[in-house]
């Protein structure tokens, strides 16, 4: 992602878990800033533009809300209006997190668009959309693409699609759509994969439970991680349970930016602290006895012993047979300047 190669960018993905009421979802903005993270995620869509009248809900939505009213129904129920998508987007600008949306449709996409979103994601159910794909990659927004329920060719298919559409900007995210995932299912070296195909950066979108696995994400090198979160896990809807609590999230942003301070440059050099410490726990060559002036250093007369003040144990052999300079006295570390040139 331009600009975040040294960062990693963190989303609270809001989702739906307003429950299409915008002072619910202004209120987790006001969350999602508040725990630090970088951007605020909703969903734009409309249900008649995303799911025929009569379509199933999946088993975990079943799980979540009832298996009575279709998904249409229940989608229907969790639109934003572009009234609401306009004071969120005000909102975000005021607080200082970046808003940001998935678009469902080409017409919400280009929407989106116009509002002034940074960039846009895709939600894994349109990896195979290629017609939408071919939308967005023609936008000229930088793109996150996520991959939940495909396979290589899939992705490999979509990538191709928005490149050929003009994106230029794009980071792929390793996804499981289940809600929750299961930990052991989440395949963090995907993005290892995704990296080596496709050359981009690459990140997570977790749907596990806890604060682990998005950690775990950063700490392999993930330049962007998205989580759910939610108020009140006991609201009504289908994604609060597999979802983050406020303290969560603040305590996730504040991980992944420890890990990212811990990741460092790659250079080895001590630290700053280190270096008292270096003198205590390292070793000098030490006069084993008594040493009058003018003798010649065999190794009878040393020692290798703390602290690390002296000359260091790896200028042994260079020391021998040299003469000293003056007396030294047992137990003292030996430094150049007891020594005859």
């Amino acid at each position: 992602m331009t600009g975040l190669a040294a960062r990693v960018f963190l989303i609270a993905e809001a989702g739906v878990n307003h429950n299409g009421d915008p002072a619910l979802a202004r209120a987790m903005v006001d969350v999602a800033a508040e725990a630090g993270a970088d951007a605020v995620k909703f969903q734009t869509f409309t249900a008649d533009r995303l799911v025929t009248r009569r379509a199933p809900k999946a088993e975990y939505q079943q799980r979540a809300t009832g298996g009575e009213a279709s998904q249409h129904a229940m989608l229907k129920a969790l639109e934003l209006s572009p009234a609401a998508h306009e004071e969120l987007f005000a909102h975000c600008r005021a607080r200082g997190i970046e808003f940001m949306s998935t678009p469902f449709d080409p017409e919400s996409a280009i929407a989106l668009k116009r509002l002034g979103v940074r960039r846009l994601k895709i939600s894994s159910g349109d990896v195979t959309n290629v017609p939408m794909l071919e939308v967005v990659g023609g936008l000229g927004l930088p793109v996150l693409l996520s991959t939940g329920m495909a396979d290589m060719d899939e992705v490999q298919a979509a990538v191709g699609a928005l490149r050929r559409a003009g994106l230029t900007d794009l980071t792929v995210l390793q996804c499981v759509s289940m809600y929750p995932a299961d930990p052991c299912l989440t395949n963090l070296r995907v993005m290892d994969t995704y990296a080596r195909v496709f050359g981009t950066p690459v990140g997570l979108s977790d749907h596990s439970l806890g604060l682990t696995i998005a950690i775990a994400a950063a700490a392999r090198g993930a330049s962007c991680v998205e989580k759910h979160f939610t108020l009140d896990r006991s609201l009504p809807g289908p994604d609060h349970q597999a979802s983050l609590l406020p303290a969560e999230l603040s305590a996730l942003v504040r991980a992944v930016r420890e890990v990212e301070a811990a990741l460092g440059d790659g250079i080895k050099r001590p630290a700053p602290g280190e270096l008292p410490v270096r003198e205590v726990a390292r070793k000098s060559l030490v006069a084993a006895r008594d040493v009058p002036a003018g003798t010649v250093l065999g190794p009878e007369h040393l020692v290798i012993l703390r602290p690390g003040t002296g000359l260091p144990p790896g200028r042994l052999t260079s020391v021998l047979g040299r003469r000293t300079a003056r007396a030294i006295a047992a137990d003292t570390p030996i430094t150049e300047e007891m020594l005859v040139p």
